[in-house]
């Protein structure tokens, strides 16, 4: 598919995307993507639910504005964009954005029936996270985003569509923006092993088997902390199976959103 900009709305202050009608599904897209990351899912869920990917802040087309250094201020961002969906809320989110989704849910349990949280990081090892701390400390905040290494993590060597498309997103992201939300990312202990314990909904935890960083492994381990968790490995997959792999997560979407929003 093609992944051209979309038009968008204001939503609880970030710019957002919606598509289709029925119950509420709300999407949040990872560090240094945008709304139409979501395309694949905005196109073949419309049928069943209305989505609502936002842009977060600092990304797309939604504004930095005064803006905190926790996961907490991204959550409660996307909080505000709840506010104005028709509960009980489907969440969905990747990578970052996975992490946001389950902070989401510890805030506003009454409104969200159900978390998705896919290529989510638990409990990085120490090497990790090094790594990780490392890439987001060379990130001065003015140089634009040279996108080379992590679009090889992302999909290797192979050209295509979808890796032309995270390029371009990348490239044109404010550096200020993007240094602040990957620093997030690589700081952040979310979510806990606490928090998952005490999470009230049902949530399903997805990954590739490809996938290096937020690994098959990792999304086990929550799936068995959590009281109500399950864990999906997409066989091939890797980081961006949201856009790559997009039938078989629709199929995952729609089947537990049958469950949950029954």
């Amino acid at each position: 598919m093609t992944w051209t900009t979309r038009p968008r709305s204001e939503i609880g202050g970030l710019a957002a995307i919606q598509a289709g009608t029925g119950p509420d599904i709300l999407l949040l897209h990872g560090v240094g993507l945008r709304a139409e990351a979501w395309g694949a899912q905005l196109d073949g869920l419309a049928s069943e639910a209305r989505l609502t990917a936002p842009d977060m802040p600092g990304h797309g087309e939604s504004p930095l504005r005064f803006f905190g250094t926790e996961l907490s201020d991204y959550s409660d961002a996307a909080q505000n964009v709840l506010g104005n969906l028709n509960g009980p809320v489907l969440v969905v989110g990747h990578s970052m954005g996975a992490m946001i989704a389950l902070d989401l849910a510890t805030k506003a349990p009454d409104r969200i029936c159900g978390v998705v949280a896919m290529n989510a990081v638990f409990e990085r090892s120490a090497k990790a996270a090094l790594a990780v701390q490392k890439r987001a400390a060379g990130l001065d905040g003015e140089t634009p985003v040279d996108p080379t290494s992590t679009l090889r993590r992302w999909f290797g060597d192979i050209g295509s569509p979808e890796r032309d498309a995270c390029c371009e997103w990348l490239t044109a992201m404010d550096p200020a923006a993007y240094k602040l939300a990957y620093t997030v990312f690589a700081q952040g202990q979310n979510p806990r092993r606490d928090a998952l314990r005490k999470l009230r909904c049902p949530a399903l935890f997805i990954t590739g088997s490809q996938e290096p960083n937020s690994t098959p492994d990792m999304s086990r381990k929550m799936a068995e902390v959590t009281p109500n968790g399950r864990a999906l490995i997409i066989d091939g997959a890797a980081h961006m199976m949201p856009m790559t792999h997009a039938s078989q997560i629709d199929a995952a979407i729609s089947s537990f959103q049958s469950e949950v929003q029954s």
